[in-house]
């Protein structure tokens, strides 16, 4: 039975373990490494330390199969991609066959927009033909962190609006990469602030990488086991407010 890791910072990893729930069964643990949040603001240096120490410590305790990242901004500014490590990064190969117009959005993290990784990886995966936009998107991470896009949704349509409509009607930019694992669960908003854009995410590639990595060790049934290194009860309290009634373990680190 494979036994695979999901890791970030908050409420981002919900995203991937969903998209991989429906293609394959695993036994799932889930860290919310919400001591550490947000990952979008912190230095290359601030995020080696601390990514490191948590892999480290998620392969001690659980012994897993596979540990998935979930997380653009660590991903991009950090090599972490290995035979039993899965990384999130933008599906800039899925916007190429999107975009039209040859103008695209990556929305991500402060963190993330600003790296030498980023560059590299628009580099070695777009055509020069093509024109990319970094998009700072740390403000709309914390609306879902928060729980703003469940108890606030017209103050998040404000945020969307403000963020993003002078960069997407100036550029005329036809295709923006959700370069954040926490952005999916705006995409229904920001479809309505925006609905003649294409938004993409990095869900249905990564689940097919880890199908193909454990298609013959899989589980009888998907299970999900949830640990926090931050408040318990808060934690609890936001995800019952998605729908999620399972227990919540501290997991310090």
């Amino acid at each position: 039975m494979a036994k695979i890791v999901v890791f970030d910072s908050g409420l981002g990893s919900l995203s991937i373990i969903k998209e991989i729930q429906k293609i394959s069964k695993n036994d799932i643990i889930y860290f919310a490494d919400q001591k550490n949040y947000p990952y979008g603001v912190k230095s290359q240096a601030q995020l080696s330390i601390i990514i490191k120490k948590t892999i480290n410590l998620l392969e001690e305790k659980f012994l897993p199969d596979i540990i998935v990242v979930a997380s653009n901004t660590p991903s991009l500014m950090l090599d972490l991609s290995t035979k039993k490590i899965v990384d999130v990064k933008p599906p800039l190969k899925l916007a190429i066959k999107k975009s039209k117009s040859k103008k695209i959005g990556i929305l991500a993290t402060k963190s993330a927009i600003e790296s030498k990784g980023l560059v590299n990886y628009i580099q070695k995966n777009i055509p020069k033909s093509y024109k990319i936009f970094k998009i700072n998107g740390s403000n709309l991470v914390d609306l879902v962190e928060s729980g703003k896009f469940l108890n606030n949704k017209k103050y998040c349509k404000k945020i969307i609006k403000k963020s993003l409509e002078q960069i997407i009607t100036l550029e005329k930019i036809d295709t923006v990469t959700l370069s954040s694992t926490h952005l999916l669960f705006l995409k229904l908003l920001l479809k309505k602030e925006f609905p003649e854009i294409e938004f993409i995410d990095s869900g249905k590639i990564v689940a097919k990488d880890i199908f193909l990595k454990i298609k013959n060790n899989q589980s009888k049934r998907n299970s999900l086991k949830i640990f926090t290194s931050g408040n318990v009860n808060n934690f609890k309290n936001k995800l019952n407010k998605i729908g999620i009634n399972n227990k919540v373990n501290f997991l310090s680190t």
